[in-house]
């Protein structure tokens, strides 16, 4: 496991797959000693590094008809269309306890990507050194642009991973890993397509020109990535676990039967192609 990364890309509820994958990882008591997380990607990263396999699963599906987590009522309240007030802070500390002392005793390395609203740039969240802000900062990781309002943190203003680095495996090599495990959320062929609504970005963040061009920038840089992942991947430097069926689940989805059917889609083809990746592993 030495030198081994696992990247884990967003994508808002097309995330629950990954929940399965993970809850797969932890029956098998398969933890990987680096872990990067964008978004829904860095949610399920915590509780893979808490050990509370089915944590996830029960926050994104169990909540999700709860106006309290997901509805127009908390946008209108300049809250987000998911209430991050009520994600990060009621469910975690209250509800359905976040274990921030397992979490803060693993040896896992687990970095949370944000999107620095000023320059448009990645900024990188290290555990050991924001352990004490670990919900915070996965909040303004989580912050979708347009529905979620900017998060300040130390004063910075900080939205979604996804924006400036959606599939940060370039972060991980960097960092010393030189074979990844990465966890998409797309399935295989998926292009980006350009950015549509640089009207409404210029009106609601007309001040932060970085995040902006970052916008604009979105699909070349998620394109490319893609691109350089299938380079990596024929040269065996890579294992990608990705959705095999048609996603159905969009990045905002309330339909209870989807998310746990793909759920579900997420463990058995973690499960399917578990003997590979062992093998691959160990090469």
């Amino acid at each position: 496991m030495e030198n081994m990364g696992l990247v884990l890309e967003g994508g808002g509820m097309r995330g629950i797959y990954t929940t399965g994958v993970l809850d797969f990882f932890m029956e098998k008591n398969l933890y990987f000693p680096y872990i990067v997380g964008v978004s829904m990607g860095a949610c399920n990263g915590i509780s893979y590094v808490s050990r509370q396999r089915g944590r996830n699963k029960k926050i994104n599906i169990n909540y999700i008809d709860d106006p309290r987590y997901l509805s127009c009522k908390n946008w209108i309240a300049r809250k987000g269309i998911f209430n991050g007030e009520f994600i990060f802070d009621e469910i975690p500390n209250k509800l359905d306890l976040f274990d921030t002392e397992a979490f803060n005793k693993a040896k896992e390395e687990f970095i949370v990507v944000a999107t620095n609203c000023d320059t448009g740039k990645p900024v990188y969240f290290e555990k050991d050194k924001y352990k004490n802000d670990i919900l915070d900062i996965v909040k303004a990781s989580s912050s979708l642009p347009f529905v979620a309002p900017i998060v300040k943190y130390k004063g910075t203003s900080l939205l979604d991973g996804g924006i400036s680095d959606p599939i940060p495996v370039k972060k991980s090599i960097k960092d010393g890993n030189n074979k990844n495990v990465i966890i998409l959320t797309r399935n295989k062929g998926y292009v980006k397509k350009p950015f549509k609504m640089k009207f409404m970005a210029n009106r609601i963040y007309s001040r932060y020109k970085g995040l902006i061009r970052c916008m604009e920038n979105r699909y070349i840089k998620y394109n490319s990535t893609v691109e350089y992942i299938e380079r990596l991947e024929k040269q065996g430097k890579v294992f990608v676990i990705r959705p095999k069926q048609t996603i159905k689940v969009r990045r905002i989805e309330r339909n209870k039967e989807k998310l746990e059917e793909l759920y579900k889609q997420g463990y058995v083809e973690a499960k399917d192609c578990y003997d590979k990746l062992i093998e691959w592993m160990e090469q």
